[in-house]
């Protein structure tokens, strides 16, 4: 037995509920963002970003408390944005710090060189 034409409007009629249904479909909640985003936070606290980047390293803690609010609110899709800016934001604050720290024993370094330079001409003399 052939198809029937007049099937065919029912089955389109099934297709775009079926595309509606494909396109609702939800994704996981976002823990694993939320969750990188306070060890990005944590990691950026024991390097003491604060002291070198604070206003980025507040941002990020900011955004976390932003991203947890929004994923108890239901918000899903608020809260993986939040998370992964906020992740973002710690390390930033974080890649500062570290070269704020690298900057300061550079310094340090240069000074004990030229130190050591003094003291080399003064024994020449």
């Amino acid at each position: 037995m052939r198809p029937s034409f007049a099937q065919i409007p029912s089955f389109l009629h099934a297709l775009p509920l079926a595309l509606l249904l494909a396109a609702c479909a939800t994704l996981p909640p976002p823990t694993a963002e939320l969750q990188a985003a306070q060890q990005a936070v944590s990691r950026a606290d024991a390097m003491d970003a604060d002291q070198h980047a604070g206003e980025i390293l507040g941002s990020a803690r900011s955004g976390l408390s932003q991203a947890q609010a929004a994923m108890a609110a239901g918000r899903e899709g608020d809260a993986r944005r939040l998370a992964l800016l906020a992740e973002a934001d710690a390390e930033l604050a974080l890649a500062r710090s570290r070269a704020a720290v690298a900057k300061q024993e550079l310094s340090q370094r240069r000074a004990e060189i030229a130190e050591l330079e003094r003291r080399l001409q003064e024994g020449d003399r």
